[in-house]
């Protein structure tokens, strides 16, 4: 089994910057993509920022330019660097992760337990 496990999330002031991690641990033999997803209050979750185990990454259009996505592959984390925080970033922050736990196993996709980030004066 894999578990992930985000921290990070905050009450901050519009303006302000915030850094999210998560690591995975557990039975890993490799991960593929990571990234971050967030659900507001009544809305769908949505992708925030990817990365592929080769440095790709991959935004939302409404985070370009003031979100940062980047992973450490030998600690199995990824982070995300949130600057310039708006009032509409508020949201529950979930990791994600595609995990091969083993040679004779596919890809399987795991989450986290999600982080709040809120941004409010």
């Amino acid at each position: 089994q894999v578990q992930l496990v985000e921290s990070g999330g905050a009450l901050v002031q519009p303006g302000g910057s915030l850094r999210l991690s998560c690591a995975a641990s557990g039975r890993i033999l490799s991960i593929n993509t990571m990234g971050w997803y967030r659900q507001a209050p009544g809305e769908e979750r949505e992708l925030v920022a990817a990365i592929t185990s080769t440095g790709s990454t991959n935004y939302a259009d409404s985070v370009k330019g003031r979100f940062t996505i980047s992973r450490e592959n030998a600690k199995n984390t990824v982070y995300l660097q949130m600057n310039s925080l708006k009032p509409e970033d508020t949201a529950v922050y979930y990791c994600n992760a595609q995990v091969r736990e083993a040679y004779w196993t596919g890809w399987k996709e795991y989450w986290g337990q999600g982080t709040q980030v809120t941004v409010s004066s």
